[in-house]
């Protein structure tokens, strides 16, 4: 991967690093046009709506995360080296676990593609 603010937002996503991750690629989707852009927006949705859940605010969280889902789906099943079919499975697992008031609750986190 030779982007190095999508790397760095993904070892912080990775990490539950979800604030520090939101402002690393809102740094590197602010100078993109689309198609990129609503790519890096679609992972900034997922990580706000993830520090929104650490943060107890489950309503914030779902929207969030209802719309990076929205945009990731365009972008399957891989993208930038992303392996974002699976990130789109599990995000959406833990949006119904969330809606479900779950107490157990998986945080996504970013795969590469194999090989990638």
């Amino acid at each position: 991967m030779s982007d190095k603010l999508l790397a760095e937002g993904i070892r912080l996503f990775n990490g539950g690093q979800y604030f520090a991750c939101h402002e690393v690629l809102e740094e590197a989707w602010t100078p993109e046009r689309d198609p990129r852009r609503l790519f890096l927006q679609s992972l900034i949705h997922l990580a706000v709506g993830l520090y929104h859940w650490q943060r107890g605010n489950p309503t914030g969280a779902g929207r969030q995360l209802r719309k990076g889902l929205r945009k990731l789906a365009g972008y399957l099943p891989s993208c930038e080296g992303i392996d974002t079919a699976r990130l789109h499975r599990d995000a959406l697992l833990a949006l119904e676990r969330l809606e479900a008031h779950a107490e157990e609750f998986a945080y996504p986190r970013i795969y590469l593609v194999e090989g990638g």
